[in-house]
């Protein structure tokens, strides 16, 4: 792993909002860890100096709300050099490999839009700085299968597959990671964790918010591009992959489980948006993009043959929660409850946003009920053992070091798009729906046989 460590990590599109929001306190991160060992080049269009940068920096990470030590920062800051330039012009490619003159193994990461990708990699290899590079690129790859198939080919003109580092946040979270060791640690669960047990899997991915200021950006793309193709099929991959078999990566691992995905049915699909959503500047008038995307998909494989998996993502809803929840079948009736209200099924939930946790709801007799009722057995991973690293501290270390853990390669990038293919190319209509409810009324008749949608684990119930 030391071999394959990066000497230069080098940022396009250093002075956009990624960066301020996310790059550099990630970065903060690392350094505060003891991680960071290499330089660190950042390159844009805006005509900034080193100086400029590292202000730029500063206030960044003191506008995170987090107590930042002074000694770190500097450190950091000491690290950033800058290069400007257009990403159209040759010459800003010489200015970085004279900037990166004697690295070995550069990093590139490319905040910037698909849009870049191919010139931006294309103008590192004609300067002859791709060699031993790793290329570090942002979703979303593609917009449909062709696109994606057409943005791999385009890159593989400069690159080759293994030097993409594809970055999905979503596969560095926490909870993600945690959910995998859970199932596969722990031998108490895995007899049940298969479609003798389960009757049915709810995946849900709630944000209170809406899309703000990122009306131009959001209504080309929508609910199932923005998380569904994406981060909600990952977590529905760690959910019900099987372990890697020896020397296998998690990549190929999560690409035989999306094999076994049946194509997304558009009759059970259901698309919304949230009332006052054509208002938000940047958006267009009569604007048919939806906010809120539930569907079912199935698995035809051993393990979940039968097992209808609900998925569901929105904007303007309740509560802000992303959550895994599998909902076993019912025992059966007991006979010596006659008179008493039969026991419902088990649960387990898996929460992934705002806080990591685990709960598993079994019935039981209660001091303070006159029956039996559910109880709650319940962990917050941040009181055993705290918060771990964000997901892009994560992913860039893992970038740097050469582990490809945490990345996509472009044949599960395919994978997730045929999936959803059918949705984009027969997309039903858009339904209104409040602000502050659960979405549309439609979308609550897709699990309404297997007892309808849970109400998602927060800190009151």
């Amino acid at each position: 792993m030391a071999a394959a460590t990066a000497d230069v990590f080098v940022v396009f599109g250093i002075t956009g909002d990624l960066a301020k929001e996310m790059t550099f306190r990630s970065l903060y991160g690392l350094e505060r860890r003891g991680l960071l060992g290499c330089p660190i080049v950042g390159v844009a269009v805006d005509r900034w100096t080193t100086a400029d940068l590292r202000r730029h920096l500063r206030s960044a990470i003191r506008a995170g709300g987090e107590k930042v030590d002074r000694t770190v920062l500097d450190r950091l800051a000491a690290r950033l050099s800058y290069v400007q330039g257009d990403f159209a012009d040759p010459t800003t490619y010489e200015s970085v490999a004279a900037a990166i003159k004697g690295a070995k193994r550069p990093v590139f990461y490319l905040e910037t839009p698909p849009s870049l990708f191919g010139r931006v990699v294309g103008g590192l290899a004609e300067s002859g700085l791709t060699k031993n590079a790793r290329v570090v690129v942002e979703k979303p790859f593609g917009h449909d299968l062709a696109s994606a198939r057409a943005l791999a080919a385009e890159l593989h003109r400069s690159v080759r597959e293994e030097q993409i580092f594809r970055v999905d946040h979503f596969l560095a979270k926490l909870g993600l990671e945690e959910l995998l060791y859970l199932r596969f640690a722990n031998t108490m669960l895995e007899p049940v964790w298969n479609r003798d047990r389960v009757s049915s899997v709810q995946i849900t991915l709630a944000e209170r918010f809406g899309v703000e200021d990122r009306g131009s950006f959001y209504d080309a793309v929508g609910a199932l591009r923005d998380v569904v193709v994406n981060h909600l099929l990952q977590l529905l991959a760690a959910a019900t992959m099987e372990a890697p078999r020896k020397n296998e990566s998690l990549d190929r691992a999560r690409h035989r489980l999306f094999e076994a995905v049946a194509a997304a049915d558009p009759a059970r699909y259901v698309r919304g948006q949230y009332s006052g959503y054509r208002a938000t500047p940047g958006v267009a008038a009569r604007s048919t993009t939806e906010t809120y995307a539930a569907l079912e998909l199935t698995i035809d494989n051993e393990r979940w043959q039968g097992v209808p998996f609900y998925i569901r993502a929105g904007k303007h809803l309740p509560i802000t929660q992303t959550e895994l929840r599998l909902v076993f079948r019912a025992p059966p009736p007991l006979t010596f409850l006659s008179r008493r209200k039969q026991p419902a099924a088990n649960e387990l939930v898996v929460r992934l946003d705002p806080t990591t946790g685990f709960r598993l709801i079994l019935e039981a007799h209660r001091a303070d009920a006159p029956g039996p009722e559910p109880i709650n057995l319940e962990l917050q991973f941040a009181e055993q053992g705290g918060e771990g690293p964000t997901p892009y501290e994560v992913l860039f270390h893992a970038a740097l070091t050469g582990d490809g853990t945490f990345f996509t390669h472009q044949d599960t990038v395919e994978e997730t798009w045929r999936i959803v293919q059918p949705l984009l190319d027969h997309p039903p209509r858009v339904r209104p729906y409040r602000r502050g409810s659960w979405g549309p009324a439609a979308a609550g008749k897709l699990p309404e046989l297997n007892g309808g949608w849970r109400s998602p684990w927060t800190s009151s119930g």
